[in-house]
Order: structure tokens, then sequence, then C-alpha cells
């Protein structure tokens, strides 16, 4: 233990532009006293302006860290990669475009919706419903079309276990599942294609 650092590369980690990486903010470190306060303060990055992504491979940080403190064994654990991803400042939304977003998010659901209540013949199975119950036929059966319309609503609201910024539960919504596996993706494939380390061309020398 003595003569061994142990680091564990952090998943993705976001600076600001221009701002310099310490080995602590990429990994996590366990050593002796009298070297880690030295080794956490050791600059890895340098972010410049024109940074969007960047791939720090372990084996890097491996060699960096042998070449100052040659006596000292290095053993890597967890993620090989860490994603620095550089956050820019957003620019706000304009009135106008929040609004044309909304009408098209809006109308294109309720399109969505009455489409496929129309393909499925919705609006009969509620009439032969009434019918079965009440024995009357009727053009509009509101005793079930209300009740069904609040229920799709609240049925959204339960899938998606938000209500604006307040979720439900502590149980993540399928939608979050669904952007988990795509940020995952989206990881991999940038580990893959901005990592030179990763994949070694055969004109490489």
């Amino acid at each position: 233990m003595e003569k061994t650092i142990y680091i564990r590369m952090r998943n993705r980690v976001q600076v600001k532009p221009e701002e310099s990486l310490l080995m602590k903010d990429i990994a996590q470190i366990i050593a002796g006293e009298e070297i880690y306060g030295q080794l956490a303060a050791l600059q890895v990055l340098k972010v410049t302006p024109k940074d969007h992504i960047h791939i720090i491979d372990v084996m890097k940080i491996i060699k960096y860290i042998t070449g100052i403190f040659p006596e000292y064994e290095v053993q890597a654990v967890g993620p090989p990669q860490t994603i620095i991803e550089v956050i820019y400042k957003k620019k706000g939304m304009s009135i106008p475009y929040f609004f044309l977003v909304w009408f098209l998010l809006f109308f294109g659901a309720a399109l969505t919706i009455m489409n496929f209540h129309e393909d499925v013949s919705m609006q009969i199975v509620h009439q032969r419903l009434y019918w079965i119950m009440t024995g009357k036929e009727v053009a509009k059966p509101l005793l079930f079309q209300i009740p069904y319309s609040i229920g799709i609503g609240l049925g959204m609201i339960l899938f998606f276990n938000h209500v604006f910024k307040k979720r439900l539960n502590e149980e993540p919504s399928p939608l979050e599942v669904e952007m988990f596996n795509y940020q995952q993706s989206l990881d991999q494939y940038v580990i893959l294609h901005e990592n030179k380390e990763s994949v070694k061309h055969l004109d490489d020398h």
C-alpha cells in the first residue's frame, strides 16, 4: 500500500471553457498522505475555447503519474476513460420559439391520439359499452368519454413520473431510462471515435 497509488477514473466530467483540470477532478485517488496533495493537484488538461469533447485514457494517466513518481506502482480500477464535456453558456430561449415548439408538440400529440382512436374505433367501443350498461343508444356517450379523457392525462403524468419539475416518486420513468440508455450509447460512440488509442489503423506507425 505504501508504494501503490490507486486511481478510479470518473465516467464523465463537465467543465467550463478555459478551465484547468486537475487529477482530483478526473479520478478518485487513494495514495499515501505524503504524496496525495501533490498528486491531486497535478494539472492534467487545460481546456481551450474551441474544445467540446475530450477523452482522457487511463493509460496516459498512468504514464503521467509514473513519470513523476517512478518509485510508485499505479493501479487503475473502474472505467478506462473519462469523458470531458465542455459546457458553454446557453443562450436564453426566445418566447416566439418556445410557443412555436409548444404549438407543434401539443397539436402533434393531439392528432396522434385522435388518429389512434379513429383507427381502433374508440367512439364505437364507447357507444357499445354504454348500450351494454344502460340499454340506450347515444351518439356521444359522455359518461365514458369524459373519464377516459381525464384518464389519458393522468396516465401520462404517472408514466413520465413528473408534474412540471416535481417528481412523483424516486423510481425513474421509462423516458429517463431510455435517455440513460441513449447517453450510454452516445458515450460509447464518443469513446470509440474520439479516443485515438481505442482504434489502431494498419497504416499507423
